[in-house]
This record gives structure tokens, C-alpha cells and sequence, in this order.
């Protein structure tokens, strides 16, 4: 398989520069270990993202390990050679070749490890590692030092100091380079394609697992290796539990249907929601809620640009839920009061009780500091948004049965969810080609 391994040797720089800047040292980076699912069956693999973020390697039992000195180095540990094992499990690399395709300076067997790491961290400034990600690895690391500290008569020194790597590669994995942002693009062009079968398919008398089943269908049949998350579809009052899995509930006329269904394409996700009628037309209070939450994502994703601050989306969407909620009633004004007061006091919680987006990458809830890494204290300022960021922006309004509220919105669970890229001059919606408009929605949905 030919895979352009630029990118992954250009992290690798970056990240050993980072390192040289602080003194050196060696960094140690391992992939996720295989999970059994049963006593002798594995549930599918899927590889670390910090360690596929620097290799482009997806074989398991590998490690990475960089050297920031006067000789820097990347060099991987992975199974080697093994032509009986891959009858069964398929291709293995080896060192040699792996070495040779993913641009590194040196590989060795995997078996090796705890002879050649106590070599390469005697003398090392510092220890570049991920404590208590991974406890079979601590555990080897220590005795990776007791074996550098047992050679102290003989003038060789272990690491003097400790740096969690990963913090290191959340602020790298927070701005997207050229390569990520194409499999993003494609990623979620394969989502909202999803999303378009879900909606064509969809009808009364249908379950919820049959447009699941649909959704899935056409992830892999455009390529992507697995959805992102587990799919939610929730239709009628299961649309107001928040992290509902799809089950069976009857798909019934007059309820409305919310998705939230992203895949994985080559280690990046995509995360999109859309909220469409089952039996393809909006009602007068499923449409006047639903342009609500359309008119809040509008002003979140215009928030959604270089120089503002990461929760400014939020604040814009809030702003526009909570006054929505004094309009249609469903908060009442002689109780909450003004706007303000609504906001102030927290009252539009009741319908809407979650952040409007967040970071998303290689995971769907991707790494990176949600606030300033650079300020003091603990009540830092939110982070202020870059070229590069890819944020989701997902208000949403969840009307549950209660005293006061008014019944003709009973059980309406709404949300929409956008995959945004922040540019150098505003953004771009990665997820643009899921119908979301009322008119577009029902077009779609009475001409499939």
C-alpha cells in the first residue's frame, strides 16, 4: 500500500524539535493495545491516534520512540516478519520495511524493546512519556530506569526530568494541517451522504434501527473503516435523551427523527446531527422549534472565525434559545423575567443543556486545551480561535413533558450539528452537503 508519509515525518521533526528546545531527551509513544472481546476473539483494532498521528502505522504492538540529542532520531518498534502469522491475520511488515515506508531512521522487533530502551534513554536529558496511559507500559519504563540507574558507577545518568508527550501533541493535533483537512472534507461528505439515505428512506412504520442499518451501509460503501461513535437515532420522545443509542422504537407519523451519525475515514471523523420529520413534513410546532435551533446555529457558526473566543459560538447560540423560550412559551416571562435574567440565572437549561460544539479531529471529541494554554491561573480566558481549528457547532432544544410547559411541543428533541473549519478569512462547513433547512429537508425527503 503507498501511503504519503510527508506529513507523518514532519510531525515527527516538529515534535523532536520541541523537545531539543527544552534539552532533549527521548520520547516514548506506543500504539493502544489489542482488547479481547471473548476468550479467544478480539474485538476490531483500531490504533492509537497519538501514535498514528506521528507513524501512519496501523499494526498493533508497536511503539515510537524519538531521540531529541545531537543525533536526533525517529525509530519504531513493531512484530516482525512473520509469514506463518500472516496466513492468519494478514501482512505484517517487519522492521526493515516499515523503516523503509514510513520514513523512519531505524526500526527493531518489538521484542527487543527492553533490551534497546534502557541503550537509548542512558544520558537522555528527559523523559517525554504519557504516565498511566498505559499501566503494562509504566511498568516497563520503570524498569527501563532501574536498569540506566544501576550503571550510575560507570558515569551513565537516566532522565532528570518527566514531560507528559501528549500535552505536547494536543497543541500539534489542535491545528489541522493540509492532509488532515482533505480527510475531514471527505469524511464528512461521506456523513452527510449518510444522513441524505436516512432521510430518503425514512417513513412510518420503519424502526430506528433500520435507518441506522442505512447509515452504516453507506459508510462503508464509501470507504470509511468505522463509524466515528456509536450512531444515535431517536425518534419521537427518545430525540430529548441526549446520548440515546439506536434501538427499536417504531418510526411513527407525526414524530420527528433526530440523527447524530459520523464516520471514520483514514483516522479522522466526522460528527453530524439533523432532526427531520418521519413522514417528511414539518408540523407548526416541530417547524417554529426547528428554525429556533437553525436561527441559534447561524449565529453560533458566524461566531465561528480567527479572534473570537471559543465559547463566543455558545454565547451567541444561548442567546438566541433563550429568547426563542420566552417567545414560544415554553419559559414564562412572569416567572424568568427578562433575557438576561433568563441567561444570568441558567433557566434555559430545562431545553438545553449542553455545550454548542467541541474540538474535533482523529477523535470526535478531539484533544487540545479549551482554554488559553498560555494564561495563569485557574480562570483562564477561553481559547482564542485559529486557522486550522475544526470545531462542531450543535445547539439543540429538548422539550420534555412538565407543569407549564405548553403541550404542543411536548417530546420534540431538536438539534443540528455542522462540522466547521476555522479559516485565515472566517470558515468553512465541512458538513454543508446535509440538507438542513426546512425546505431543503422536506424536498429531499417528498421527491426521494
Amino acid at each position: 500500500m503507498s501511503i504519503n508519509i510527508t506529513p507523518f515525518v514532519t510531525r515527527r521533526a516538529r515534535l523532536i524539535a520541541q523537545m531539543q528546545a527544552k534539552g532533549g531527551g527521548i520520547a516514548i509513544i506506543p500504539t493502544a493495545p489489542e482488547v479481547m472481546r471473548n476468550r479467544d476473539a478480539e474485538y476490531p483494532y483500531r490504533h492509537d491516534s497519538y501514535f498514528y498521528y506521528l507513524s501512519g502505522f496501523t499494526e498493533p504492538e508497536a511503539v515510537i520512540v524519538l531521540v531529541a540529542g545531537a543525533k536526533p532520531q525517529s525509530i519504531l518498534f513493531c512484530r516482525e516478519k512473520n509469514l506463518e502469522r500472516e496466513i492468519w491475520d494478514g501482512f505484517r511488515y517487519g522492521p526493515e520495511a516499515a523503516r523503509a515506508a514510513f520514513g523512519f531512521d531505524a526500526a527493531y522487533a518489538i521484542d527487543t524493546i527492553d533490551t534497546e530502551l534502557p541503550k537509548l534513554m542512558a544520558n537522555a536529558q528527559a523523559l517525554y512519556y504519557a504516565l498511566g496511559s498505559d499501566s503494562k507500559l509504566d511498568a516497563q519504563v520503570q524498569r527501563w530506569l532501574q536498569s540506566v540507574r544501576t550503571q550510575a558507577r560507570a558515569g551513565v545518568t537516566p532522565p532528570s526530568a518527566a514531560y507528559d508527550v501528549q500535552i505536547m501533541l494536543d497543541e500539534m493535533r489542535l491545528i489541522k494541517d493540509a492532509s488532515e483537512i482533505d480527510l475531514m472534507q471527505r469524511s464528512a461528505d461521506i456523513a452527510a451522504a449518510a444522513h441524505r439515505r436516512a432521510m430518503q428512506i425514512a417513513r412510518p412504520g420503519l424502526r430506528e434501527y433500520h435507518l441506522e442499518a442505512e447509515i452504516l451501509h453507506e459508510f462503508r460503501r464509501s470507504g470509511s473503516q468505522f463509524p466515528a461513535y456509536g450512531s444515535i437515532v431517536a425518534t419521537g420522545a427518545n430525540a430529548c435523551v441526549l446520548h440515546y443509542r439506536a434501538s427499536d422504537t417504531e418510526l411513527k407519523n407525526g414524530d420527528l427523527i433526530l440523527i447524530d451519525a459520523g464516520c471514520e475515514l483514514d483516522s479522522y471523523a466526522s460528527d453530524i446531527t439533523r432532526t427531520f420529520p418521519a413522514n417528511g413534513t414539518f408540523s407548526g410546532p416541530q417547524k417554529e422549534l426547528y428554525e429556533l435551533v437553525l436561527a441559534a446555529q447561524d449565529a453560533a457558526i458566524a461566531e465561528t472565525r480567527p479572534g473570537k473566543r471559543f465559547m463566543d459560538a455558545h454565547d451567541a447560540a444561548v442567546r438566541i434559545l433563550a429568547q426563542g423560550m420566552l417567545d414560544t412559551g415554553l419559559l414564562d416571562k412572569k416567572k424568568v423575567g427578562t433575557l438576561d435574567d433568563v441567561i444570568e440565572k441558567g433557566d434555559y437549561r430545562q431545553f438545553y443543556m449542553h455545550r454548542t460544539g467541541h474540538w474535533l479531529g482523529m477523535d470526535v471529541h478531539d484533544v487540545g486545551d479549551y482554554r488559553d494554554a498560555a494564561a495563569p491561573g485557574v480562570d483562564r480566558p477561553w481559547r482564542t480561535l485559529q486557522a486550522g481549528m475544526v470545531v462542531t457547532v450543535e445547539p439543540g432544544i429538548y422539550v420534555r413533558p412538565a407543569e407549564g410547559v405548553p403541550e404542543q411541543y411536548w417530546d420534540i428533541g431538536i438539534r443540528i450539528e455542522d462540522d466547521v473549519l476555522v479559516t485565515a478569512n472566517g470558515m468553512h462547513i465541512l458538513s454543508a452537503a446535509a440538507p438542513k433547512t426546512v425546505a431543503d429537508i422536506e424536498a429531499l425527503m417528498n421527491n426521494a
